[in-house]
């Protein structure tokens, strides 16, 4: 069984060596990279090495969000994406064996985003791309955004959601709520907006993955359906603007529930045993965060003594699930 962790991250190495020269690299310095943990400074031998301690065979690299520029100039952007995938690309063809990758896209700009994605799977052989759970405020199911999808689901590409600026932040800033509260709440609202915003019903054959077990998702779902069933009570426009209220759904947003994946990152038990039981044992992917403060420790020993999970489950959740998502 080979086992493919599909959520981590890892720092470019040119700029990691442009630190280590005292200089910055495209204007990111030693502020960005969360290189405060010493593992986000090793080298791929080094983490090639921990891998083999964790007993991870594969792993799907990612870049940090640091360096998804969406509010920068485009042409800044652009470069950005284009050094940072075509360092994913160097690191994959240098252990082909370990790793895989994603890129990153300038989502701004949708000519930019297409040509970028497409360059990144056809050219550089990347899985797809990692992106934010919002653009510069405007949610993923905006109409800015049909262009995008339609390439990826033609590339048959793999999309990763990963929170940027959480809204909890914009409510309280302290206590790393932003972060322990705010991104599974972003996950949710991205699944709520791509359902009920009619994406899935336009590119059914997506392939998206929400990180961090999908946020509240498996939790608020029930809520979701009792809404979708509420509003089409004809008194209740007057809660609902303007096209909401018209119910584009003609099913209930559970309903879409396998439609997308979900890494394991739960970190209790029950939390990923309800997580399976609500969107099937199929659709949950091994991803750990790692190697982030907020990462499953452990986290192949920990999968692996869950009680509540079959043999077959923690073989799906560890080896199957990625490979198949990421047609592998």
């Amino acid at each position: 069984m080979k086992v493919i962790d599909v959520h981590n991250h890892v720092n470019p190495r040119p700029f990691l060596q442009a630190i280590q020269d005292n200089r910055d690299w495209l204007g990111f310095t030693s502020n960005n990279g969360e290189l405060e943990n010493p593992r986000n400074s090793w080298t791929l031998e080094e983490r090639i090495a921990d891998m083999d301690r964790l007993g991870v065979d594969m792993q799907l690299l990612t870049v940090y969000g640091d360096y998804n520029q969406y509010n920068q100039d485009l042409e800044h952007s652009k470069s950005v994406a284009r050094q940072c995938n075509d360092e994913i690309a160097s690191m994959v063809d240098d252990y082909p064996d370990r790793f895989i990758g994603l890129g990153i896209i300038p989502m701004q700009d949708a000519t930019a985003s297409i040509e970028e994605l497409e360059r990144a799977v056809n050219d550089l052989g990347l899985r797809g791309v990692t992106i934010k759970d919002h653009i510069n405020g405007h949610t993923l199911d905006e109409p800015m955004f049909y262009p995008f999808w339609g390439a990826a689901e033609r590339l048959g590409a793999v999309v990763e959601i990963h929170q940027g600026d959480t809204v909890v932040a914009h409510r309280i800033t302290g206590y790393f709520l932003e972060n322990t509260v705010g991104n599974l709440v972003e996950r949710t609202l991205t699944y709520g907006a791509l359902v009920q915003g009619g994406i899935l019903d336009r590119f059914p054959k997506l392939k998206i993955c929400l990180l961090h077990g999908g946020g509240y998702v498996a939790f608020g779902i029930a809520r979701m359906d009792k809404g979708w069933e509420a509003a089409r009570l004809n008194y209740m426009t007057e809660y609902s603007a303007g096209e909401d209220a018209d119910q584009k759904l003609s099913k209930p947003p559970s309903s879409y529930l396998g439609s997308f994946y979900y890494d394991c990152a739960t970190f209790s038990e029950q939390t990923l045993r309800f997580l399976i039981d609500t969107v099937g044992i199929e659709r949950v992917v091994f991803g750990t965060d790692y190697p982030c403060p907020m990462e499953i420790v452990d986290a192949v020993n920990w999968v692996n003594g869950l009680e509540s999970l079959t043999e077959n489950e923690k073989e799906a959740i560890l080896s199957k699930n990625p490979a198949q998502m990421l047609s592998i």
